[in-house]
């Protein structure tokens, strides 16, 4: 199967450290790939890299089947690329249909200055709402973003993300700051997401990521050291060592 996103040695250095080791993975259309490592792995560098924010020293990335390693952030939304970020990022005193509705206006190429253009647009209210009932939102598009759950305000930032229509959804670390019952719910939202778009999922929460992914990456060192499912990670013993804690000798 051709993959949707891929990245080739992609290498990113910061002075004297390596943050990215000749990384190369692969995002297929419709999984859901997990990518997991221990604080200082990589991750968010090479995230960073996927997304333009932080551009490589070397190696490329491709992305719905174009060189994209040179392309601007902005370039790269129009092209599918999606985003949710570790720390919610929704506009907290304006009410959920509003955060989408302006997500909405600035995928159609506007600037967030015109909120009272949004909130007169019926096309973009109405798809704003449908977008909050795809995440199970819509009786709360009237609350503030303040107002509602952490969990809540996760599936807000998705929606405002799933505004742009997506290829491929980066998610960066999903269930942080949720308690048991929220991140079971998010892990159920997640996977009815699959049948919309592909997704790399960034998460230290390893119930989830098992409970989540097709196949899952390890980062360690800056360095991609193993891939395979989530059955494989269990039994690799430089994963379990390194990763998950457990003494294989």
């Amino acid at each position: 199967m051709t993959a949707l996103l891929s990245t080739d040695r992609l290498v990113k250095r910061f002075g004297g450290l390596i943050a990215t080791d000749n990384v190369s993975i692969d995002v297929r259309p419709g999984e859901i790939h997990a990518l997991i490592g221990p604080n200082g792995a990589g991750k968010t560098t090479l995230v960073g890299q996927i997304t333009g924010i932080v551009p490589p020293d070397s190696g490329t990335i491709h992305f719905a089947g174009r060189d994209i390693t040179r392309l601007p952030t902005h370039a790269r939304v129009r092209l599918g690329l999606g985003r949710s970020f570790q720390i919610t990022s929704v506009l907290r005193e304006f009410s959920a249909l509003d955060n989408v509705a302006l997500a909405l206006q600035a995928h159609q190429g506007h600037s967030f200055r015109f909120l009272a253009d949004a909130r007169k647009d019926t096309r973009l209210r109405d798809a704003a709402q449908q977008a909050l009932e795809a995440v199970g939102l819509g009786a709360r598009a009237g609350m503030p973003a303040a107002a509602l759950s952490h969990g809540e305000q996760r599936q807000l930032e998705i929606a405002m993300a799933l505004a742009g229509e997506p290829k491929l959804l980066l998610l960066d670390e999903p269930m942080a700051g949720m308690g048991l019952e929220e991140s079971q719910r998010m892990v159920v939202f997640l996977r009815g997401l699959k049948s919309r778009c592909g997704m790399l999922l960034i998460e230290h929460d390893m119930e989830a990521v098992f409970a989540l992914a097709d196949r899952v990456t390890v980062l360690l060192y800056g360095r991609a050291i193993f891939s395979g499912t989530p059955d494989e990670i269990r039994r690799h013993p430089e994963v379990r060592q390194a990763y998950l804690g457990e003494d294989t000798a």
